[in-house]
């Protein structure tokens, strides 16, 4: 399976994450943006978007954190179920922690989220608990997230 290149999101991408954000289905698992978070977002130095041309893109949170966290806020492909997850989140992790100094990349999902929970396991997250009816969705409804992670070493020990 080839990997994806990923590269920084510019300002110029934005309509192709914002379309993406919004196709059937996200709204329920991922959420999404407006126009004005995503550019304060891409020109925050604490906040990095990477994305794969028209394939997916990733969205990640606490590069000033001093304690090397990173969460990943979102991560989502342009068509699912069709292998692209399963090819871009290697070329996320690896970019993540070749470029940075991230040592804990985690992130949460929605409880429920089996094509999830099956690709974050596949590459490696570990389950570290379930925040209970700790997301909220428009309609007012809550659910419960899943927190996991993946550690610098894990991720390393992969590399050989």
């Amino acid at each position: 399976m080839t990997a994806l290149t990923v590269r920084r999101a510019t300002v110029e991408d934005i309509a192709f994450l914002m379309a993406t954000e919004r196709l059937p289905g996200y709204e329920r698992t991922v959420g999404r943006f407006e126009e004005q978070e995503h550019r304060e977002q891409l020109s925050d130095p604490n906040w990095l978007y990477l994305v794969a041309e028209d394939k997916g893109f990733a969205i990640l949170q606490g590069l000033s954190n001093r304690d090397g966290n990173l969460c990943m806020r979102r991560f989502i492909v342009a068509e699912q179920f069709r292998g692209i997850g399963s090819r871009l989140l290697p070329s996320v992790i690896n970019a993540i922690f070749e470029q940075t100094r991230t040592h804990r990349l985690w992130l949460h999902y929605v409880c429920g989220n089996e094509p999830a929970a099956r690709l974050y396991a596949r590459h490696g997250f570990q389950i570290e608990g379930i925040e209970r009816e700790a997301g909220l969705r428009p309609d007012g409804t809550r659910f419960d997230l899943i927190n996991a992670s993946l550690l610098r070493p894990e991720w390393a020990a992969t590399k050989g």
